[in-house]
């Protein structure tokens, strides 16, 4: 696929996403197979929408991926531990299934990690099958025979658990601030008030791509990810969540920080559950604040005179999450 797919776009690349939209229920309409036309950019954004990403119409790397992701059932095809890891909505599914029967295959994320791989080797050994870590046939087949599954998600449960028994002063964090580069000053006292909090803080204003600071992140080992950015008008602070799977951690920091910010800058925007490749990718919690509106001139102004009260306001937020997650 080309760097990215956009309106005006044409080819073979164009007529494989049209397949592709399509074969998920995303109609086309009478756009030209291989013409990126009004059809196929409303598709796009359909589908955007249902799976968590951003809204824009434009398919690059992220989108691609997913879409390729959801293009594949538990079932049509082998699924075990390796790297690069496998991905999909079939993983998502497996995940779901072995959650709910009481193997803890951690967030139902569809990537297949370790925790994926051990689970599925401690449902194989409890079946009575060869403990391989592959879900082939024979291991769906003795999923079938276990029957059904409760309703939501056994993962978001023991995530809130681990919310409730863990850390209680910022101290204690280690938080991996990433920013857009025209967020630094933000970004900066952020870090700063995080530092002066006791937490450990490390800044990143590269503006890389989502797939790219979260393995920065996770190499960092971080407790919390935060990302500053400027973008979705409607959703302030995004958090993880996808199919039945939400991260309660997320979920508890987003709507403190929302919270908290509010007083500072006001927003109709929302706390949203999102799969931004920033969310889905670390392994702590993680939350995406969209501090003002994508190209709003009069909201970067605001920012930038309120930069400090801002970054001391989303401390603040942190800070009430991990000190009072019941209250979440």
């Amino acid at each position: 696929m080309p760097a990215e797919l956009r309106p005006g776009s044409r080819g073979e690349a164009v007529r494989d996403l049209q397949a592709r939209l399509v074969a998920l229920g995303h109609d086309i309409h009478t756009d030209d197979l291989g013409d990126f036309a009004d059809g196929t950019g409303a598709a796009v954004r359909s589908f955007q929408e249902a799976r968590g990403l951003r809204v824009d119409g434009v398919v690059g790397l992220q989108t691609w991926n997913t879409l390729v992701e959801s293009g594949v059932a538990l079932g049509d095809r082998l699924l075990y531990f390796r790297r690069p890891m496998l991905r999909g909505d079939d993983v998502a599914g497996l995940q779901l299934r072995l959650n709910a029967l009481g193997f803890d295959a951690g967030r139902e994320d569809g990537i297949l990690g370790e925790e994926s791989y051990q689970a599925l080797v401690e449902f194989q050994r409890a079946s009575g099958l060869r403990p391989d870590g592959i879900c082939g046939p024979i291991t769906l087949a003795a999923l079938d025979r276990v029957g059904s599954f409760a309703d939501g998600s056994a993962a978001s449960l023991r995530e809130r658990e681990r919310l409730l028994a863990g850390p209680r002063h910022l101290a204690d964090l280690r938080v991996y601030v990433a920013a857009e580069p025209g967020l630094a000053a933000l970004a900066e006292q952020v870090a700063k008030s995080l530092v002066d909090a006791g937490a450990a803080a490390i800044l990143d204003p590269s503006g890389e791509e989502d797939a790219v600071v979260a393995d920065e992140a996770n190499r960092y080992g971080a407790d919390l990810f935060l990302a500053l950015r400027t973008g979705d008008a409607r959703c302030r602070c995004a958090y993880f969540a996808t199919g039945d799977f939400r991260s309660e951690a997320g979920l508890a920091v987003a709507t403190a920080i929302h919270s908290s910010l509010a007083d500072v800058l006001p927003s109709d925007a929302q706390v949203c559950g999102k799969a931004y490749a920033a969310l889905r990718e670390t392994r702590m919690t993680a939350v995406v604040v969209d501090v003002v509106p994508e190209r709003d001139i009069e909201a970067m102004r605001m920012l930038v005179a309120k930069a400090g009260d801002a970054g001391r306001a989303i401390v603040k937020g942190i800070q009430a999450a991990i000190e009072h997650p019941d209250s979440a």
